[in-house]
């Protein structure tokens, strides 16, 4: 399913959160609003090391990241491997790998990095390599 966030499409699978795409998108508007910082979901995790990445990503807090090599380290993996993880993140936005950040820039974002940066802002997060 589209959602719509901060003025931007984004794709995710609702087929592993649930709930019905309304209430989805409810909590998405929620989020949106400042209501909420995190969603309540049960999430079908990808099987192996993506869902690890995802699970890592989720017990990241609103307003805070990690750098890619930091969740590599803890999962004892490369930090390419992390990325390549976040790309394959189903449900963008509510597991929020928009949250995993480069050391010293921001870097991909299947949402695009317009969206990641809103985000980040969104949640008071700071931003690498930004004043």
């Amino acid at each position: 399913m589209q959602i719509r966030v901060f003025d931007r499409e984004c794709g995710i699978d609702d087929s592993r959160i649930d709930a019905d795409a309304e209430v989805i998108r409810e909590r998405v508007r929620e989020y949106e609003a400042g209501e909420r910082t995190t969603f309540d979901f049960e999430i079908d995790y990808l099987d192996g090391f993506t869902g690890d990445v995802m699970r890592a990503m989720e017990r990241i807090p609103s307003g805070e990241t990690r750098t890619y090599g930091e969740i590599a380290a803890d999962l004892e993996t490369a930090p390419i491997a992390v990325g390549q993880a976040c790309g394959r993140n189903p449900v963008p936005v509510v597991v929020p790998c928009h949250r995993i950040v480069g050391a010293d820039s921001l870097t991909g974002y299947a949402g695009g990095l317009d969206l990641k940066r809103r985000l980040l802002e969104h949640e008071g997060a700071v931003i690498p390599g930004e004043p």
